[in-house]
């Protein structure tokens, strides 16, 4: 099988090496970079969705031709981006400018139409069903003849996405492309039997899920056992934002259009901090999670990536919304905006918004040189938001927007948690049981008559660890999927193989003993991460309330991309290395938008001499993407739409990423 595409309302069947002969592309001319080189009458590259709809209704391009310029491109820069002498699952160095990044780990073709493009085995859309000729589980270019057809016979698109070409990260269920949260996983069946709900409502709104992006194995890290290190097109040495960075770099470097990644820590937004799009983290009960390979209970969401703000909003209109297989979507019942999420992004002045600035994650003195930079953007940027009309509640340099609702809510809403942190202020006999009346000082500390001890803030209210979390939600999703061959977490332990190049405090962490760790617990405890959401969801809501806030905006990490394998700048009063994260995973909708690039960054290096085991070296010349964060009240997305649209437009701080630009054509 080869090529399809739609020529003179026809549909064919090239070969690439006919195409050389040819000289095109059916559907779109084909061209190299050389001399005088034709180029086609329509580019990918940066292209928004309302670009590419425009172009197919002039029929200046076809979904097929649309899918192949595509595929062109992945084939250009998805290769290996590390050197891997022991193969994939060995010790690996970085390499300078590889013009690679391993972004997409399975791309949706059939086996001979994967081959007559190039794309290795190791790329197919399922290691289990090799022959693969399901006639309904239709590849992406399959789906796009049967697009342009229908747009050919009707002049109409086939729904609100039709274009949108779509990575997936491998979290998700594809039932046509295999699925294992990055893990080298024996199933029996490596792709399960239905997509994840909102597979369903894309593909249904026209999107074509071209390729499962690589992914941080089970949510966490720069490393999959299956597909392996993945890297960031802005430098290709250094980290695409770890779990969903395979999303996020596809989508920086155009080998899809956008990609959806998934947040329980800052999964979706550290990413897109780290390769200058935009991500949108969701309200918690906004998005089904129903077909997700999950690592929390509470705090997975499903989180669009692109280029621009519009193309997000336009992917929450078709997925938004309640889906009887997952419980939380029930809260978003009447809750969706009477317009569509679309329409909030197309206001260019933020006059009658205020927004709060979260001066706790841009304190200089509490933090590192590491942080500096980045914190100066994003105060430039503020100054911005003014510009177009927003007012700006700032507490100042050094001060707080949250720290009084903080004070007096804390020993109420996380009593059991604030006690145990202090003993001294309220003591407990050997069994745990207090030794004192607590409830008088709890009362006095929350009215402001005693004094509130050092140390809680916004940027560190946590709870204590739940118990068997992860178990649950990943022998949950096991059970629904039904494979004959892994069951449990025990199975994934005995039938995986996992990458052996561990570093501590670097992307590449242990697989197997994290399975391990979550085999032990043989209990269910969810006590504290409810408890925790409902503290932090009313402090903040009560600040915002007293403040008259519609958002708050800080930047979305502090921390630049930090090398691959290398260590990462270590936490610092409630600062990760990674983005931050606290509100987003306790259900605040935040969306994550390109904010400006440094001019040099500080690293990281191993050093045994000292207390933590690390250097700081620096600071290095290094233009990394830097971004702002939106944050607002739980289904407030059409208030963060329209502020980051506006910030958007104005500011214009997305930069495609040198070295992936039109790629020069593969010979045959």
């Amino acid at each position: 099988m080869g090529v399809f595409s739609l020529v003179h309302g026809r549909v064919c069947s090239i070969s690439p090496r006919i195409l050389l002969v040819l000289g095109l592309v059916c559907g779109v001319g084909f061209w190299s970079a050389g001399a005088g080189a034709a180029k086609p009458e329509f580019t990918v590259e940066e292209a928004t969705l309302e670009e590419i709809q425009t172009a197919l209704r002039a029929k200046k391009v076809t979904t097929v031709g649309l899918v192949t310029l595509y595929l062109h491109r992945i084939k250009a820069y998805n290769g290996q981006c590390v050197d891997q002498p022991q193969g994939i699952l060995g010790a690996v160095t970085t390499i300078p400018n590889a013009g690679q990044l391993n972004a997409l780990s399975t791309l949706n073709l059939r086996p001979a139409t994967r081959s007559a493009w190039g794309f290795d085995e190791r790329k197919a859309r399922s290691m289990t069903d090799l022959k693969d000729d399901d006639p309904t589980l239709l590849d992406a270019l399959e789906q796009a003849a049967a697009q342009d057809r229908y747009l050919a016979k009707t002049g109409n698109l086939v729904g609100p996405l039709h274009g949108m070409i779509v990575a997936v990260k491998d979290q998700f269920d594809t039932r046509d492309m295999r699925t294992t949260s990055g893990a080298d996983a024996q199933y029996a069946n490596d792709r399960p039997p239905s997509d994840s709900t909102f597979v369903t409502k894309m593909t249904a709104a026209g999107a074509i899920m071209l390729a499962k992006a690589n992914m941080g194995e089970y949510a966490s890290g720069d490393r999959s056992s299956f597909g392996g290190v993945f890297c960031n097109p802005y430098d290709t040495e250094r980290s695409p934002g770890r779990s969903s960075g395979g999303s996020a770099s596809a989508v920086a470097a155009n080998l899809v259009t956008c990609a959806i990644g998934e947040e329980s820590g800052p999964s979706v937004r550290n990413p897109a901090k780290n390769n200058n799009v935009v991500g949108l983290a969701p309200t918690q009960e906004l998005v089904s999670r129903a077909g997700m390979i999950r690592a929390s209970a509470m705090n997975d969401r499903v989180g669009p990536v692109c280029r621009n703000v519009q193309d997000v909003a336009k992917i929450l209109d078709v997925i938004a919304g309640y889906d009887p297989k997952d419980e939380l979507t029930a809260f978003a019942v009447d809750r969706l905006p009477t317009q569509p999420y679309q329409s909030f992004t197309t206001e260019r002045s933020l006059r009658g918004i205020r927004i709060g600035v979260v001066r706790e994650f841009m304190n200089r003195e509490l933090f590192s040189k590491a942080d500096e930079e980045s914190i100066a953007i994003v105060e430039r940027e503020v100054s911005m938001l003014k510009k177009l009309g927003a007012t700006i509640v700032d507490p100042g340099a050094g001060g707080n927007l949250f720290q009084s609702c903080v004070e007096k809510f804390v020993p109420s809403v996380y009593s059991a948690i604030f006690t145990k942190q202090f003993p001294a202020l309220f003591p407990v006999d050997g069994k745990g049981a207090p030794s004192a009346d607590h409830i008088p000082l709890l009362l006095s500390i929350a009215d402001g008559d005693s004094a509130f001890p050092a140390g809680p803030s916004i940027r560190n209210l946590s709870e204590a660890p739940s118990v068997g979390e992860g178990r649950y939600v990943l022998e949950s999703y096991l059970k629904a999927r039904g494979d004959a061959a892994i069951k449990s977490v025990d199975d994934l332990i005995k039938k995986s193989t996992f990458f052996t190049d561990i570093r501590i405090g670097s992307g590449f962490s242990d697989k197997k003993e994290g399975l391990l760790t979550k085999y032990k617990d043989k209990t269910l405890d969810l006590s504290t991460r409810l408890q925790t959401r409902f503290a932090l969801q009313q402090i903040v809501m009560q600040c915002m309330a007293q403040q008259q806030l519609d958002a708050v905006t800080y930047p979305t990490g502090n921390i630049p991309a930090p090398k691959l394998g290398a260590p990462v700048e270590p936490s610092i009063n409630g600062r990760s290395a990674l983005a931050w994260t606290l509100l987003g995973a306790n259900g605040f909708p935040i969306i994550s938008v390109p904010a400006g690039f440094t001019t040099q960054v500080y690293d990281r290096v191993v050093d045994t001499s000292s207390p933590d085991g690390t250097r700081m070296v620096g600071p290095v010349a290094a233009e990394l993407p830097v971004n702002i964060d939106f944050l607002g009240r739980p289904f407030s997305e059409p208030v963060l739409f329209r502020i980051a649209a506006a910030y958007e437009a104005a500011s214009k701080h997305r930069k495609a990423p040198n070295g992936f630009g039109e790629p020069r054509q593969a010979q045959d």
